[in-house]
């Protein structure tokens, strides 16, 4: 079975196609928007990697080019579309309706374009996705794994707001959290490189990229994470504030007169890195100021660095104690810096880095701390992908007429 899995941002599309149940990873490519405000494209396969660009960023191109490489005899991997038995997408919000992989139907993308106020940087995206697919496609099997499923587990303690119960009645108002394909793997893989039984580990995975959650499992289910309603609350991110007193945007709202779409503009967009640093969203940049002294970097760092910790504290409380750390995502994968500041003073949790292994192991699939450390820390590099790979195609097998390939 070939399962084509689509990851569609705001700003960018990455794409794997795998050849199902053996996980052979034929092509994987990533089409985002660079600096210039064109488009910089990128695929692999097992014997070519080539890279183009062109003006402007275009989802339609995007996908023509994907569709394109994807069947071209000289790089591609498939002789016809017709090859692909099932598309996978990564979608942004099931609410309390999903808490499996589901089949993409006019019912569903009406109910996610009513999401769309969740969740308003990652849903367009979504949709254009799966309006592409249809086009390019038209008749191919389409299905969808939701960030928020894995959180499911998640007890009311965990869920609920400290506000009227009438309103989670009435609206669903409750804390959903995202990002759970991430966590959902990287606590499985984290399970399987120590050894540990599912029925009885307590994980917390740091998933630390633009957008950034963590997730306290245990047992190999979330029982509680950082994000919330929307993807706004918990940590600091590249452009959104993370936790805030919603006193704060009441009284900013009466200061300067302030419309619910520019609040949530402030929140989304303007805020995180970039708000603090006053410069920058991405980690890197920030980092390398840092570096060079400049003090409104510095200290958006410590405000990230100082967030995740919190967090790694009461989720070590919740879960009665704490056997492994996993960081996962852009910057929990590849910043030795933010992880040796996150685990700095830990030691009272079990926690111990070691600093060569985080140098050394960047990027990599690899247990990272200390030989005396109580808590195994860990890199896993993410893997949404295959994880939506899986499960798509678990649920393209239970349906009449799919044959084996």
């Amino acid at each position: 079975m070939n399962v084509l899995v689509i990851n569609c941002g705001s700003s960018s599309v990455k794409f794997q196609l795998f050849r199902m149940p053996d996980e052979e990873l034929l092509m994987q490519g990533k089409a985002e928007k660079i600096q210039s405000g064109g488009t910089g494209f990128f695929f692999r396969t097992k014997n070519l990697e080539f890279y183009v660009e062109w003006d402007p960023f275009s989802f339609p191109e995007i996908f023509r080019k994907i569709m394109k490489v994807l069947v071209d005899p000289g790089q591609g991997c498939l002789s016809s579309l017709d090859e692909i038995d099932v598309t996978g997408h990564r979608l942004i919000h099931g609410g309390e309706q999903s808490a499996e992989c589901v089949g993409i139907t006019p019912e569903w993308i009406t109910y996610m374009e009513s999401c769309i106020p969740l969740a308003p940087l990652h849903y367009p995206a979504n949709l254009e996705g799966i309006r592409m697919i249809s086009e390019l496609m038209p008749g191919v099997l389409q299905a969808g794994v939701f960030d928020t499923a894995f959180h499911h587990t998640l007890p009311a303690k965990a869920y609920l707001y400290g506000i009227s119960l009438e309103w989670y009645r009435k609206y669903q108002i409750r804390r959903y959290g995202f990002h759970g394909t991430s966590h959902k793997y990287a606590s499985r893989m984290a399970i399987q490189m120590a050894g540990f039984s599912t029925d009885n580990s307590r994980i917390i995975s740091c998933h630390l990229g633009n957008g950034a959650s963590l997730a306290a499992v245990k047992n190999g289910k979330s029982v509680d994470t950082s994000m919330g309603f929307t993807p706004v609350e918990g940590l600091l991110m590249g452009t959104r504030s993370g936790d805030i007193d919603a006193g704060v945007l009441m009284f900013l709202q009466h200061q300067l007169l302030l419309t619910a779409d520019e609040v949530q503009e402030a929140i989304n967009v303007k805020g995180g890195l970039l708000g603090l640093s006053e410069f920058s969203s991405d980690y890197r940049a920030v980092e390398e100021a840092a570096g060079k002294g400049i003090q409104s970097a510095r200290t958006a760092l410590d405000v990230y660095h100082y967030r995740v910790k919190k967090y790694i504290g009461a989720y070590a409380a919740a879960m009665g104690g704490l056997d492994a750390l996993v960081f996962t995502g852009g910057i929990g994968e590849n910043s030795p810096g933010a992880r040796k500041e996150i685990c700095r003073e830990m030691e009272f949790l079990g926690i111990c880095l070691s600093e060569e292994l985080n140098t050394s192991m960047n990027g990599r699939m690899a247990l990272i701390s200390d030989a005396a450390s109580a808590v195994k820390v860990m890199i896993v590099p993410a893997n949404e992908e295959l994880m939506i790979a899986r499960e798509v195609a678990a649920w393209a097998g239970t349906k009449a007429g799919m044959k084996d390939k």
